[in-house]
Formats: structure tokens, sequence, C-alpha cells
């Protein structure tokens, strides 16, 4: 089935990036027409345009779940769902984001639950590519920061995993996908693969999805923002 968005933002990448976030899909496995790649302006800014986009994917056909089962998966709305009460630090790192993506002119739909030391905050809307930056580095930003503020308001150590218009969700993918290919080349080579530079959060990504694989170790070389996995061969089978 076919899907198509259209998006704005300040560059054409960050149009693009909330545009596959909202499809959940790869650059790659998608059809991208730039309508507009914006205008910087003149003094002050007069004359300002965003980046516009039109991204397509072909989405496969999904099987209907059998009538029986049912989806016990947790959205951030249920209020049949039994998670950790609110408290000071998830209302804090809310009331923080809200305030933020308001600033900078998003207002979209705001989820959040708690699961022991871990705050979910997920927001939806139609324009989050503002709010998600290129390559994902304003809503590591904002994550920082959300991150300080419900540490502040909590006695014991928290963790807050903020997504914005589905971007953790869908770079998680991808990540798990360059990850796969790595190994494969690693394997096929016998010689050590250094992957793109990647965030702190997402180098965890990769630690730990490839933690068990065999026949690879991984460990990071850099200095940031331009710190990286490598994967290389290992002697364990």
């Amino acid at each position: 089935m076919e899907k198509t968005v259209t998006k704005t933002a300040a560059t054409v990448d960050e149009a693009v990036e909330a545009a596959l976030a909202e499809l959940g899909c790869a650059k790659e496995d998608a059809k991208i027409e730039v309508i507009s790649e914006g205008a910087a302006g003149g003094f002050l800014g007069v004359g300002k345009k965003d980046a516009e986009v039109k991204v397509t994917f072909d989405a496969p056909e999904e099987e209907a779940a059998p009538a029986e089962e049912e989806d016990d998966t947790y959205y951030g709305d249920d209020e049949n769902f039994e998670g950790d009460a609110v408290s000071e630090a998830e209302d804090a790192a809310v009331n923080f984001v809200a305030e933020v993506l308001s600033g900078i002119g998003i207002h979209g739909n705001m989820d959040s639950y708690r699961e022991e030391d871990t705050i979910y905050i997920s927001v939806s809307g139609s324009d989050c590519g503002a709010a998600i930056g290129r390559h994902g580095e304003t809503l590591e930003a904002i994550s920082y920061m959300t991150n300080l503020i419900a540490n502040k308001h909590s006695e014991g150590r928290v963790h807050v995993h903020l997504d914005v218009g589905g971007y953790r969700k869908h770079r998680e993918q991808v990540i798990k996908g360059l990850a796969d290919k790595a190994v494969f080349k690693v394997k096929k080579s016998g010689k050590r693969f250094i992957m793109e530079p990647m965030s702190p959060s997402e180098r965890r990504i990769v630690h730990s999805y490839l933690q068990d694989v065999k026949g690879v170790t991984t460990h990071s070389e850099g200095d940031e923002p331009s710190r990286s996995v490598v994967v290389e061969p290992s002697s364990e089978e």
C-alpha cells in the first residue's frame, strides 16, 4: 500500500527525516521529491521560506491479527495501564518538553508514562521536524535537558526516553539494519569495520544489539561528535 506525506522544515534534510519518521521507513526504501529547497531570507529573515518535500513509501500489506488476540501494548493513553504513579519528576519532564515544543511552534499530542526508573514521553504531530533536527541533533539536545530537569525533581536516578514524531523508533530500526550490514562485512572480510558517527544513545543501541552475536565484538573510537562504533572479528565462536 503506497503512502505519501508532505513535510516542511528549515532544511531539506530535516523535512526528509520528519517524513521518514512518520512513514516508518528507511531512506533507501522511499521515493523523495524535493518540492522546494527553501530560502534563507534577507535582513532579519524577511522572505525566509521553509524547505518542502514529498516522500512516498510503498508499504507491504500487513496481515490482520487473529480476532481472538488482544493487543495489550501500552500506547500512553490507556487508563487501565497499571504503571507507576505519576511522579514529580515525570510532571517536571513533561512540562519542560511542552514548553520547549510550544516555543518552537509545535503543538502536538503528548503521552507519558513511567515504568520503574524510566519515564517515557511520546510526542506526535504533523510538523515535528524542527524538534528533531538534522540527524536527530535537536531531539538529542532536548532529551539531554529533559533528563537534567527530571533528575532535579527526583530523589533517585531516572532516565527520560523522549520520542518525537516516531523518530527514535524509526532510527532504531535503521541503526539495527546498519549493524547487521557491518556484521556481514566483518565476517566476510575478516577485517574490522567502522560504522558512521553516532550519538551516545545510538551507539548504545548497536552495542546492545550485537553483544550476543557470535564472531564479532564492538567498541567505540574517536571523539564527540565523530565517535563511532567499531565492529571487529572475535575469536569466540
